[in-house]
């Protein structure tokens, strides 16, 4: 490499490492946005939910609903009711209404935040790029470069569904929050110069087998996120069917989120779509293996604990889709699955050794 192409590689990393913090200063904006959402949305009468669990009289009592037709008549629409248990073990509820709580103000945050979550992306995205562009390689081949490239898809994840007109601007406030925190620790212990990997890396299995690494891990961060949420709001329902008053604080925050039922359904659909990448992306790093060593599997550390993490989620599928193993079982099994996944990036890469290890950190 001739000294004005080093230079120019170098100049490459100093500005992905910039973006990189451009990127964090504006997810931190987003944090704050998303702080107001929900405090401005805490302000609002979000008792829906509380109230067509515990058949409050008040929630009886409320007003009609009136709808003037075109000729200027008017109609009377009496209010819905809802039953609170439909099904053993499910319940029929609606979904609160946002982290907004139905409030113009605490939905302009909340937009603002989308908005700077959205410029975050690019910003890190671009990040990215140029830290591709200064090695010359696939920006993931050590734990930096994956991690920032993970946060990226995660969010990138998130706003897709967003655009799609998903309800799940919920997640957003738990997004920019643990990107926040795995971009800090990418940025102060992970680290690493840019350099070339080792031959046995210089493959196109590196696109195809860590990209899919990437993008299966970021998806199954936010079905865990999903898992987490439907564990506390099921809580806090199970509380109204029983008769208690969860506090105010928890009920304020509680009654926003998508109903029990929503969450885990949100959860097994998003687990059950990436799981046959997950797959592929074993099988893809076994034939790589045998390509770069002779062999397609070794009982590495990382291989065993990439097969551990697809049979934690293979039975966690095959539980949600057993009657007996819905709900709080089968959340507790995708955490599990989703912390033998953290436990594989983390520990595995840190505490143990194994051929996956010359990459560094």
């Amino acid at each position: 490499m001739t000294p004005l192409a080093a230079a120019t590689n170098e100049n490459l990393a100093q500005i992905s490492n910039y973006l990189v913090y451009s990127s964090m200063a504006v997810y931190m904006l987003a944090f704050f946005a998303h702080i107001a959402e929900w405090t401005f949305g805490s302000r609002s009468k979000v008792g829906r939910t509380a109230a067509a669990l515990t058949g409050a009289k008040e929630a009886q009592a409320a007003p009609a609903v009136q709808v003037r037709g075109k000729n200027g008549a008017t109609a009377v629409l009496d209010r819905p009711k809802v039953t609170t248990r439909s099904a053993a073990g499910t319940r029929d509820v609606p979904d609160g209404p946002g982290a907004a709580g139905g409030t113009e103000q605490g939905d302009l945050y909340g937009r603002i935040a989308v908005s700077l979550t959205a410029l975050a992306f690019l910003i890190e995205a671009a990040g990215v790029v140029t830290r591709a562009l200064s090695v010359q390689r696939a920006p993931w081949g050590n734990m930096y470069e994956f991690s920032i490239t993970f946060s990226t898809v995660a969010v990138g994840a998130y706003l897709v569904l967003l655009a799609l007109k998903k309800n799940v601007r919920w997640l957003g406030l738990i997004l920019v929050t643990t990107v926040l925190l795995d971009l800090g620790i990418a940025v102060t212990w992970l680290y690493t110069d840019s350099d070339q990997l080792v031959p046995a890396l210089h493959s196109y299995w590196l696109w195809i087998h860590v990209s899919t690494a990437i993008f299966c891990g970021a998806v199954f961060y936010i079905g865990a996120a999903g898992a987490v949420l439907y564990l506390f709001r099921d809580s806090y329902e199970s509380q109204l069917e029983a008769g208690r008053t969860p506090g105010k604080f928890r009920s304020s925050i509680l009654e926003r989120l998508p109903s029990a039922a929503s969450l885990d359904k949100f959860s097994y659909r998003i687990n059950a779509a990436v799981f046959p990448l997950w797959t592929f992306t074993i099988i893809a790093g076994a034939i790589w293996a045998g390509d770069a060593w002779g062999r397609y599997w070794g009982w590495d550390p990382k291989e065993v604990w990439s097969f551990v993490t697809w049979v934690a989620y293979a039975c966690y599928l095959h539980a949600r889709a057993t009657a007996g193993w819905k709900g709080r079982k089968a959340a507790y099994l995708a955490l599990f699955a989703f912390a033998c996944w953290i436990w594989n990036y983390y520990g595995v890469n840190i505490l143990l050794s194994g051929k996956h290890s010359y990459a560094g950190v």
